[in-house]
């Protein structure tokens, strides 16, 4: 793979730019496209519909909750089994060449010349577009959390998953807790995980701390469980939720 086609689409989204939100959404994980060059990676259909390509739902949900909020949403469009927008390059799982027991044939021979590209072309324009956001942002004097957004399969490697709503979070976030606190208070505290059904870290995870870790920025990686957003109706539901829960947890700072 030497560069993108004039078929394929660019390797990000921008919804509702320049909006005046103090939240930024982005989506490391949104798409599912493949390159022309890379063909279907090895993969039938049926696999490339799994929360192995994708994280399932937050496309959708990602642009009814900015068009809610009046937010920007930045989303990846290639799929994570690409290159994962959300592992720094050169990680191991950065272009993954196994996920879930599906082996990715595409993956199993990349060599550095190859990993560079999909690096050159698809991660960082993608995370460029949210440094130029932030930059903009910045110099605007408008105030900015940074909301990353991900979605989690119901059942993983046979073990179910009883949470709705995951918050990740790395050290000292005081909107990560407040978010969690209105989370509980709304559900209950049995169904929204806290670090579940992930922990964030610096080691785990790229965009979180690359983006808003090292700029001083108050932050959210949420999680929901994918079965709750897999069509729109869910997915319009859940951006009503929490286009109530991020403004209230805000305001209780």
């Amino acid at each position: 793979m030497n560069d993108l086609s004039s078929a394929d689409p660019s390797p990000f989204v921008v919804e509702n730019a320049g909006a005046a939100s103090p939240f930024l959404l982005i989506g490391d994980h949104a798409g599912v496209a493949v390159p022309a060059a890379l063909g279907d990676l090895g993969l039938p259909p049926e696999e490339m519909a799994r929360h192995i390509a994708c994280d399932i739902g937050i496309a959708g949900m990602g642009g009814a909750l900015s068009r809610a909020l009046n937010a920007t949403f930045i989303r990846q469009t290639y799929s994570r089994l690409v290159i994962d927008c959300n592992r720094g390059p050169g990680w191991a799982d950065s272009i993954p060449p196994i996920s879930d027991f599906t082996v990715i044939p595409a993956n199993q021979s990349v060599s550095p010349q190859d990993a560079a590209a999909r690096r050159g072309l698809i991660f960082q324009p993608y995370h460029d577009a949210i440094s130029a956001a932030l930059d903009a942002r910045l110099a605007a004097g408008m105030p900015t959390i940074l909301i990353s957004l991900h979605s989690f399969t119901p059942v993983m490697r046979g073990v179910p998953r009883p949470w709705t709503y995951g918050v990740l979070h790395e050290g000292n976030s005081p909107y990560s807790q407040a978010v969690l606190r209105q989370l509980r208070t709304r559900f209950g505290e049995a169904v929204i995980g806290d670090n579940q059904p992930y922990s964030l870290s610096s080691a785990t995870d790229y965009s979180a701390p690359f983006h808003a870790l090292a700029r001083g920025l108050d932050y959210l990686e949420l999680e929901v469980r994918q079965d709750l957003i897999a069509e729109p109706a869910g997915q319009a539901e859940a951006a009503a939720v929490l286009a109530q829960v991020l403004p209230a947890a805000l305001a209780a700072l």
